[in-house]
């Protein structure tokens, strides 16, 4: 076979077959296609799409490019469940959902992602604890999810490396929002886990890589069809991302957020705690530990006001090299910012829109982003109690506060920040934060 004949027949807007998927992937695998000819496929891709059937084939043909993670020999007693998201600003729900399913009998080896252009990473937030490692041994992620019942990392270079070449490629080509590239890439990494149930997050609205409902849709539903006939029952949330998701929006702020949720009723933002129990139980259910959605729902309350999914969490940090009291004393362990900055409003009124994308550019420009791969991230930086949709705003009620390096960080970044939110007289209606749900 010929690389460049499987580029002309998509191009054309021809199905390729089972083999001709298989060739390519291994040729991106061991280097034997080039740059030039990924970028020429996947734009072919991007222009004339895929069948289900080569869908299918790509994401096989990527998983089955490096390692793929087998759970029988651990007698685990129980489901491996992950879940995965699509990205959003302030979008912490991996950091208690994973303890919560944990704390429900499920296994969860979650193998997540650093921050891509506005949107945060999960790897980036337990990067803000000290001594925690995103990077163990083999040996040691299969003991903490064992013993503990999860374990949050980043991906090791022998999961899926096919994508790791192609997506590259993909960012520095515009092609990137291709429906069968994404499914693919998200799948072949996940698939790869070792998994027997997968829920997926996917964000629609101003904030998120799918602004429309209708890409969101076809998104779950071509992620939901492909993983399903891979063999691994998946479901998918389709979720509100038009405005920021919980109160702070950072990576130390992010995580401070995440202990005050797991350990005080009182500090769960609704929508984020809708997000994160739907999400809880649909993993469980899809992992046969509950009857119902409904069950499922109910058995992850429970977990988190009985302290369960606090203990998974505390127990999983220290395993993973964070220090063993970080629960208690999370605020000692994370790093505060030197400025802090109360931003309000020019007049007051209610929160009628916010460009949820460009606040999460704010974060990115205050430094607790990447504009490129090789950028250090200051984990301190960020914005906390960012007000809601419908919320009313006046001189003695700030919109956030902002956590900055500097005070001329700050004022740029409140510049940014006003720029992003409109302020009218009436309050309107908010939507749901769970819009859809598909699949199994």
């Amino acid at each position: 076979m010929l690389a460049q004949e499987i580029i002309r027949k998509k191009r054309d807007g021809k199905a390729l077959s089972n083999e001709e998927i298989a060739f390519f992937v291994k040729g991106i695998t061991e280097n034997s296609v080039s740059e030039g000819q990924i970028a020429a496929l996947a734009m072919a891709v991007f222009f004339n799409g895929m069948t289900m059937d080569e869908r299918i084939a790509l994401t096989r043909g990527m998983m089955h490019s490096g390692t793929v993670l087998e759970w029988d020999n651990d007698d685990l007693g129980g489901p491996v469940l992950d879940k995965h998201s699509t990205g959003g600003v302030g979008d912490k729900v991996s950091l208690m959902l994973g303890p919560i399913v944990g704390a429900c009998g499920g296994f969860v080896p979650m193998i997540s992602g650093r921050g891509l252009g506005h949107t945060g990473g999960t790897l980036d937030k337990f990067d803000s604890i000290p001594g925690y490692s995103v990077s163990p041994d083999d040996a040691t992620f299969r003991k903490v999810v064992k013993e503990v019942g999860c374990a949050i990392i980043g991906q090791t270079g022998n999961l899926a490396p096919a994508d790791k070449r192609f997506y590259g490629i993909r960012d520095v080509t515009a092609t990137v929002e291709s429906v069968p590239l994404i499914t693919a890439s998200i799948l072949s990494k996940k698939l790869a886990a070792g998994l027997d149930g997968l829920a997926m997050d996917v964000k629609t609205g101003n904030g998120a890589f799918a602004d429309s409902l209708e890409m969101a849709q076809e998104l779950a539903e071509s992620i939901v069809a492909v993983a399903n006939h891979a063999g691994v029952k998946t479901s998918a949330l389709i979720t509100d991302m038009n405005q920021v998701l919980g109160w702070h929006v950072g990576n130390a702020v992010e995580m401070r957020e995440t202990v005050d949720y797991l350990t005080n009723p009182a500090k769960r933002e609704p929508r984020l705690h809708e997000i994160v129990i739907a999400l809880a139980a649909d993993m469980l259910r899809l992992g046969g530990l509950v009857g119902s959605f409904e069950e499922g729902q109910q058995k992850a309350q429970a977990a988190l006001d009985s302290g369960a999914a606090t203990e998974v969490f505390g127990k999983m940090v220290a395993a993973l090299g964070g220090p063993v009291d970080f629960v208690e004393r999370s605020r000692s362990y994370l790093e505060e910012a030197p400025v802090r900055k109360e931003l309000f409003v020019n007049e007051p009124g209610f929160v009628t829109a916010i460009d949820t994308r460009a606040v999460g550019v704010a974060v990115v420009e205050l430094g607790g982003g990447r504009r490129v791969a090789s950028d250090k991230i200051d984990y301190a930086v960020g914005l906390t109690d960012f007000a809601s949709l419908g919320d009313k705003l006046d001189n003695q009620t700030p919109l956030a506060t902002i956590h900055a390096r500097s005070e001329a960080a700050a004022e740029k970044a409140a510049d940014a920040i006003l720029q992003a939110i409109e302020i009218g007289g009436n309050a309107r209606e908010t939507g749901k934060p769970v819009i859809e749900r598909r699949g199994d």
